[in-house]
Protein backbone atom coordinates (compact mmCIF):
# COMPACT_ATOMS: atom_id res chain seq x y z
CA UNK A 1 0.00 0.00 0.00
CA UNK A 2 1.40 3.50 -0.82
CA UNK A 3 2.46 6.24 1.67
CA UNK A 4 -0.67 8.59 0.42
CA UNK A 5 -3.41 5.95 0.83
CA UNK A 6 -2.03 4.78 3.91
CA UNK A 7 -2.15 8.41 5.27
CA UNK A 8 -5.62 8.70 3.88
CA UNK A 9 -6.64 5.59 5.64
CA UNK A 10 -5.25 6.63 8.96
CA UNK A 11 -7.04 10.38 8.96
CA UNK A 12 -10.31 8.55 7.57
CA UNK A 13 -10.54 5.94 10.66
CA UNK A 14 -9.21 9.08 12.96
CA UNK A 15 -12.14 11.35 12.05
CA UNK A 16 -14.47 8.25 12.66
CA UNK A 17 -15.79 8.50 8.83
CA UNK A 18 -14.18 4.62 7.47
CA UNK A 19 -16.14 2.80 9.78
CA UNK A 20 -19.32 4.74 9.46
CA UNK A 21 -18.86 3.71 5.37
CA UNK A 22 -20.40 0.79 4.60
CA UNK A 23 -23.91 1.76 6.46
CA UNK A 24 -23.91 4.84 4.12
CA UNK A 25 -23.16 2.74 0.78
CA UNK A 26 -25.98 0.07 2.21
CA UNK A 27 -28.47 2.80 2.75
CA UNK A 28 -27.51 4.53 -0.61
CA UNK A 29 -28.32 0.80 -2.84
CA UNK A 30 -31.68 0.56 -0.52
CA UNK A 31 -35.30 2.01 -2.20
CA UNK A 32 -35.86 5.15 -0.57
CA UNK A 33 -39.29 5.93 0.10
CA UNK A 34 -40.85 8.97 2.03
CA UNK A 35 -43.84 8.84 4.56
CA UNK A 36 -46.37 11.41 5.60
CA UNK A 37 -48.28 10.53 8.21
CA UNK A 38 -49.59 11.64 11.62
CA UNK A 39 -48.07 11.15 14.58
CA UNK A 40 -50.55 9.63 16.53
CA UNK A 41 -50.83 6.86 14.04
CA UNK A 42 -49.37 3.41 15.05
CA UNK A 43 -50.18 1.74 12.37
CA UNK A 44 -48.57 4.10 10.04
CA UNK A 45 -45.55 3.29 12.22
CA UNK A 46 -46.03 -0.40 11.66
CA UNK A 47 -46.16 0.04 8.19
CA UNK A 48 -43.00 1.84 7.88
CA UNK A 49 -41.09 -1.53 10.26
CA UNK A 50 -42.53 -3.42 7.29
CA UNK A 51 -41.16 -1.60 4.84
CA UNK A 52 -37.76 -1.32 6.65
CA UNK A 53 -38.17 -4.87 7.59
CA UNK A 54 -38.50 -5.40 3.65
CA UNK A 55 -35.62 -3.72 2.03
CA UNK A 56 -36.46 0.16 2.14
CA UNK A 57 -34.45 3.79 3.63
CA UNK A 58 -37.73 5.24 4.59
CA UNK A 59 -37.86 9.01 5.65
CA UNK A 60 -40.52 9.51 7.73
CA UNK A 61 -42.57 12.77 8.45
CA UNK A 62 -45.21 13.56 10.85
CA UNK A 63 -47.42 15.93 9.50
CA UNK A 64 -51.17 17.80 11.25
CA UNK A 65 -52.98 16.07 8.44
CA UNK A 66 -52.58 13.55 5.03
CA UNK A 67 -54.75 15.05 3.16
CA UNK A 68 -52.94 17.85 1.52
CA UNK A 69 -50.32 15.28 0.80
CA UNK A 70 -53.22 12.99 -1.22
CA UNK A 71 -53.92 15.70 -2.77
CA UNK A 72 -50.53 17.34 -3.69
CA UNK A 73 -49.82 13.56 -5.45
CA UNK A 74 -52.91 12.96 -7.05
CA UNK A 75 -54.48 10.12 -4.59
CA UNK A 76 -58.33 10.00 -5.58
CA UNK A 77 -60.09 10.47 -2.35
CA UNK A 78 -62.00 7.19 -2.96
CA UNK A 79 -58.44 5.19 -2.32
CA UNK A 80 -57.95 7.12 0.65
CA UNK A 81 -56.25 5.50 3.81
CA UNK A 82 -54.15 6.96 6.70
CA UNK A 83 -50.50 7.38 5.27
CA UNK A 84 -49.61 8.71 1.62
CA UNK A 85 -45.69 7.49 0.45
CA UNK A 86 -43.99 8.79 -2.26
CA UNK A 87 -41.31 6.88 -4.35
CA UNK A 88 -39.58 7.31 -7.27
CA UNK A 89 -42.36 9.60 -8.93
CA UNK A 90 -45.41 7.35 -7.64
CA UNK A 91 -47.80 7.86 -4.87
CA UNK A 92 -48.92 4.91 -2.61
CA UNK A 93 -51.57 5.49 -0.32
CA UNK A 94 -51.97 3.46 2.37
CA UNK A 95 -51.04 -0.73 3.35
CA UNK A 96 -49.84 -1.05 0.56
CA UNK A 97 -47.38 -4.41 0.94
CA UNK A 98 -43.51 -4.18 0.44
CA UNK A 99 -43.56 -6.73 -2.51
CA UNK A 100 -46.06 -4.24 -4.47
CA UNK A 101 -43.96 -1.39 -4.08
CA UNK A 102 -40.82 -2.79 -5.09
CA UNK A 103 -42.93 -4.59 -8.25
CA UNK A 104 -44.36 -0.80 -9.22
CA UNK A 105 -40.64 0.26 -9.19
CA UNK A 106 -39.14 -2.23 -11.13
CA UNK A 107 -42.26 -2.72 -13.75
CA UNK A 108 -42.32 0.94 -14.16
CA UNK A 109 -45.75 1.33 -15.28
CA UNK A 110 -47.27 4.71 -16.38
CA UNK A 111 -49.42 5.02 -13.77
CA UNK A 112 -49.69 7.62 -10.52
CA UNK A 113 -49.09 4.69 -7.86
CA UNK A 114 -50.77 2.26 -5.94
CA UNK A 115 -53.42 1.95 -3.04
CA UNK A 116 -54.56 -0.10 -0.64
CA UNK A 117 -58.22 1.94 0.20
CA UNK A 118 -59.53 2.09 4.44
CA UNK A 119 -57.47 -0.02 6.77
CA UNK A 120 -58.41 -3.70 5.76
CA UNK A 121 -57.13 -6.07 9.12
CA UNK A 122 -54.04 -8.02 8.00
CA UNK A 123 -52.84 -4.99 5.65
CA UNK A 124 -48.65 -4.62 6.39
CA UNK A 125 -49.12 -2.67 9.63
CA UNK A 126 -52.64 -3.75 10.11
CA UNK A 127 -51.91 -7.26 11.94
CA UNK A 128 -53.81 -7.78 15.04
CA UNK A 129 -52.08 -10.90 16.49
CA UNK A 130 -54.68 -14.08 16.56
CA UNK A 131 -57.29 -11.85 14.10
CA UNK A 132 -58.03 -12.96 10.76
CA UNK A 133 -56.74 -10.80 7.50
CA UNK A 134 -59.36 -9.67 5.79
CA UNK A 135 -59.69 -9.85 1.68
CA UNK A 136 -57.96 -6.42 0.02
CA UNK A 137 -56.84 -5.17 -3.61
CA UNK A 138 -53.73 -3.44 -4.26
CA UNK A 139 -55.40 -0.71 -6.59
CA UNK A 140 -53.09 0.51 -9.64
CA UNK A 141 -54.19 4.09 -10.50
CA UNK A 142 -53.37 6.70 -12.82
CA UNK A 143 -54.09 10.57 -13.78
CA UNK A 144 -57.03 9.49 -15.84
CA UNK A 145 -58.94 8.54 -12.97
CA UNK A 146 -58.27 4.73 -14.62
CA UNK A 147 -58.09 1.81 -11.96
CA UNK A 148 -57.40 -1.82 -12.24
CA UNK A 149 -56.37 -4.40 -9.32
CA UNK A 150 -52.78 -4.63 -9.09
CA UNK A 151 -52.64 -7.71 -6.92
CA UNK A 152 -55.39 -9.36 -5.06
CA UNK A 153 -55.15 -10.78 -1.27
CA UNK A 154 -57.10 -13.66 0.10
CA UNK A 155 -58.68 -13.65 3.20
CA UNK A 156 -57.31 -15.88 6.15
Amino acid sequence: MNTKRRTLIKALLGAGVLPALPAVLIAATKPQITVYKTASCGCCKDWIVHLEQNGFAVLAHDVPGTGPYRERYGVPRALASCHTAIIDGYAIEGHVPADDIKRLITEKPRARGLSVPGMPVGSPGMEVKGERRDAFDVVLFDDDGRRQIYRHYEAQ
